[in-house]
């Protein structure tokens, strides 16, 4: 039998293909894992309100001060959109986030520092667009309160803390009264960078989606659709679903062995299954199960079984050249064993993009919105992973056609361009860094919010 029929047999046998998902199950599935989530009942959907609406204009000319950390970098600048959702930015700057080089022993201390970044920039606006992707919770007056730190930040004393109060407070010391601070997180924020670029168009809704190393999903939500907000009966917020955690898609044995590496076993069980932190994992297990049924040379099942990780980067160089230098491009692989490594981590890529597929299908549908095509949903799709690994893009576009085109629904999916700044690092040094959807986004909800 040919390597091609053997690896199906496989692939069939562990369920790891794209056609072993129910696509309107686990569709099925989702929503009503959402409708739990929006009641405040158990669900794997934290369906998280974030007080944000996204029906009122972007105001072209006005200027509104911008901060993104979303890992170990703080930048800052200020932003002005021009009528057609074309943006300048100026007084851009960039620097470590506190507590990622050192200890940040108080919370006063933490404020201030970010009160010394806001410095130059601060007389620009008396409004703040704050991207902060870290775990929060987000209260009506769109302010957010730290629940913990991630990503090795240590600034314990903040924990607890609401992050837009103590920023206004630290700047009224300084004699900067009057700010106002809206937080959000990075999918929040490229849902509202849709609402700027998209300005021309007319869109019935919007959803923000980041596929890179993680994955989450934000849509927009009428208020009387979320029973646990029993007084907001009027208007629509944007909801950041958490959809990484989302726990009732079908996993097969491999993504349980590989789940039981991580570990936080059976937590995020469909992030494991779809984005960028994970798929190589998912692709190394399959390829030790393949080992071990005898589907590789001996050499080749000696170098799989010996690998403790693979990268999602490696997987995907594979794939887009297996002729390339690469772990896989040695002379303990003959191209049979090439051929099954290319099935399998096509394979689990394809599984990933209908996976994806659902987790942006089902809000939409859930939404009632895009059933005209002068007003369909804007998708804005954000992540590295969605844009670069082989493959991933246009098949999560196939796979949304075929799910949302038979019901009638029409989308864009539109992807916000990344932009070069120049500034000067705090050493002298001339440098350039991108300016994309959370900055963009958290510019939107600064002005709009």
């Amino acid at each position: 039998m040919a390597m091609k029929e053997r690896a199906q047999q496989f692939l069939e046998k562990h369920k790891l293909t794209a056609d072993a998902i129910d696509v309107d199950a686990v569709i099925h599935e989702f929503i009503s894992e959402m409708d739990l989530g929006l009641a405040a009942k158990d669900s794997s959907l934290k369906m998280i309100p974030t007080y944000v609406t996204i029906d009122r204009p972007v105001p072209a000319g006005k200027p509104v001060i911008v901060m993104d950390a979303g890992g170990t970098n703080l930048r800052v600048a200020t932003l002005t959109f021009a009528a057609d959702g074309s943006y300048t930015v100026a007084n851009f700057h960039k620097a470590p986030m506190p507590g990622t080089k050192e200890v940040v022993k108080t919370k006063e201390e933490f404020f201030d520092r970010l009160a010394d970044f806001l410095e130059p920039v601060i007389d620009d606006s008396d409004r703040i667009g704050f991207c902060f992707s870290y775990p929060a919770t987000i209260t009506p007056d769109c302010d957010g309160v730290l629940i913990e730190w991630t990503k090795g930040i240590q600034a314990k004393d903040v924990e607890g803390q609401s992050i837009g109060k103590g920023l206004v407070d630290a700047l009224t010391k300084r004699g900067k009264a009057g700010k106002k601070v809206v937080i959000l997180n990075d999918t929040i924020a490229t849902l509202l960078a849709g609402k700027s670029i998209g300005g021309p168009r007319q869109y019935d809704s919007y959803l923000g989606v980041i596929e890179g190393t993680g994955s989450n999903t934000a849509y927009v939500e009428q208020n009387q659709n979320v029973p646990k907000l029993p007084d907001m009966n009027t208007g629509a917020m944007a909801i950041n679903l958490e959809s990484g955690g989302f726990g009732k898609c079908p996993r097969t044995d491999i993504d349980a062995a590989f789940d039981a590496t991580t570990g936080s076993e059976g937590k995020q069980k469909f992030e494991k299954m779809i984005s960028g932190g994970y798929l190589g994992g998912v692709g190394l297990y399959a390829l030790k199960a393949a080992a071990a049924e005898g589907l590789f040379s001996a050499s080749a099942s000696a170098q799989v079984n010996a690998w403790t990780k693979l990268e999602t980067k490696d997987m995907d160089d594979f794939l887009w050249n297996p002729y390339r230098e690469s772990i896989f491009n040695t002379a303990d692989f003959s191209d049979e064993d090439r051929e099954l490594v290319m099935s399998i981590a096509a394979a689990v890529i394809r599984r990933a993009a209908v996976c994806l597929a659902i987790n942006v299908a089902a809000p939409i549908i859930k939404s009632g919105k895009g059933t005209s095509p002068l007003h369909p949903v804007c998708v804005v799709m954000d992540g590295s992973t969605y844009y670069k690994t082989n493959n991933l893009k246009s098949q999560t576009e196939e796979f949304l056609r075929g799910i949302l085109c038979q019901r009638g629904i029409f989308f864009d999916t539109i992807q916000v361009q990344e932009q070069a700044v120049a500034y000067v690092s705090a050493a002298g040094e001339k440098k350039s860094d991108m300016v994309g959807a959370p900055v963009i986004g958290a510019a939107v909800a600064g002005l709009t919010v």
